[in-house]
């Protein structure tokens, strides 16, 4: 097709034809056959076959000018005419994806830490002085109050010297009180009434420490609690600090534990503290912390941190291993979606929200507490929205989205 041609379509035709002037609507033979110039208008070409060709060139020529208005004609009826609204192409079919909302619960950040059980109270019983046991009062594993006598040595020879310490201090006694007046009336030197003073001092002396060997021949229980395994036997002879048994007291037991430096910011006298125990799969116990630490150890960077539980059942026994929770956090009411929402790209978290027309929309969120198959949201999402958990990467922004059934998103629910 010539530029002339192209011009009169433009003319012609309210939507312009394509400029190509490449495009040949007639067969080269039949634009090398014309008579004149080819770059004459298509009216004048017509013209001139109308009535100067013969009958011989026309029926030659006839095929060719059937296809060019051929031709015209299909340009005028697709070129010409405006394409009907309902001819626009159609969007992408809509992602079925499974959609939760977001929802609102407690949360709580927790530190694992392994602990050690201690007794409230255990001490070593030992004896306080040389002696033949006489009498063992105690079974192993009793139960006993304070001040129950536990073991009883031979008393004859701390009686004895007793007896002999007070007859002693007796005679020194009497001697400093005579002393005394001679010393008033001036009948005795200063040095002889000092000398008497002595004397009797030092008998006083002796009598209280015979008198405690005696008491000390009688082993009693410092505190209340449960007596351990009997370390001797009646006709034993035994020495000062000799073992005895010992006595714990586990009516209340502690934990005790080493904490990083750096969480004890969230520490605080008071809080509470769970923790298990291997003997007791499944059962929690919990206890108040008393005692933080006011000294880091240099090499390991971790402080030691107590807290009491109370132990009436008799279940915790001192030395037990404990696998201990502290709660560093607690918010009673946070925003919480699944895990397999999020969308990471870098530090930067997002979701994809679905909308009230099902449409997918991307929502940069803050991330708060890690939980198991959970996170925290902070910033960007409302409760009750939809967030997709399955599908995620089969969208984009803006995509048309339908929603699987409800039993379908369960298991991201459950818990």
């Amino acid at each position: 097709m010539t530029q002339q041609t192209v011009t009169a379509l433009q003319r012609y035709c309210v939507k312009s034809v394509p400029r190509n002037p490449s495009l040949q609507l007639a067969p080269p033979s039949f634009l090398a056959g014309r008579e004149g110039s080819q770059s004459e208008p298509l009216t004048a070409t017509l013209s001139r076959t109308s009535t100067d060709a013969s009958p011989a060139k026309l029926s030659k020529r006839l095929p060719a000018l059937l296809l060019v208005g051929l031709l015209v004609s299909s340009l005028l009826q697709t070129g010409c005419k405006p394409k009907a609204a309902g001819s626009q192409t159609q969007g992408p079919p809509p992602v079925r994806v499974i959609a939760v909302e977001a929802k609102l619960q407690a949360v709580s950040e927790t530190l694992s830490l392994p602990g050690t059980i201690m007794a409230n109270e255990m001490v070593e019983i030992k004896a306080e002085t040389d002696g033949i046991v006489q009498e063992i009062n105690f079974a192993e594993g009793q139960k006993v109050a304070k001040g129950h006598l536990l073991v009883k040595l031979d008393e004859s020879k701390f009686a004895s010297s007793l007896a002999e310490a007070e007859a002693n201090l007796k005679l020194s006694q009497a001697n400093y009180d005579r002393a005394r007046q001679l010393f008033q009336d001036k009948l005795i030197s200063q040095q002889d009434f000092d000398q008497s003073a002595s004397t009797f001092a030092v008998n006083q002396a002796a009598v209280d420490l015979k008198r405690r060997q005696l008491q000390d021949a009688r082993v009693h229980a410092p505190f209340s609690g449960i007596v351990g395994a009997r370390q001797i036997s009646p006709g034993q002879v035994i020495s000062r600090n000799t073992t005895l048994t010992w006595l714990v007291d586990l009516d209340t037991v502690k934990v005790e534990v080493k904490v990083p430096e750096k969480y004890l910011r969230q520490l605080e006298i008071g809080q509470t503290m769970e923790f298990s125990v291997a003997a007791f799969p499944g059962e929690k116990f919990k206890g108040e912390v008393y005692f933080i630490s006011p000294q880091i150890d240099q090499d390991t960077r971790f402080a030691l941190v107590k807290a009491k539980i109370p132990n009436a059942s008799g279940k915790l026994r001192g030395g037990m291993l404990a696998s201990l929770e502290l709660t560093l956090q607690l918010r009673e009411s946070a925003i919480v979606i699944p895990d397999p929402a999020l969308m990471s790209n870098g530090d930067n978290f997002m979701v994809f929200v679905v909308d009230a027309n099902n449409t997918a929309q991307v929502r940069p969120v803050a991330v708060g507490l890690r939980l198991p198959g959970k996170a925290e949201i902070t910033k960007g999402l409302s409760a009750g929205e939809k967030v997709v958990v399955e599908g995620v990467q089969k969208l984009r922004p803006g995509a048309p989205v339908t929603l699987a059934p409800a039993e379908s998103a369960a298991p991201y629910t459950q818990g």
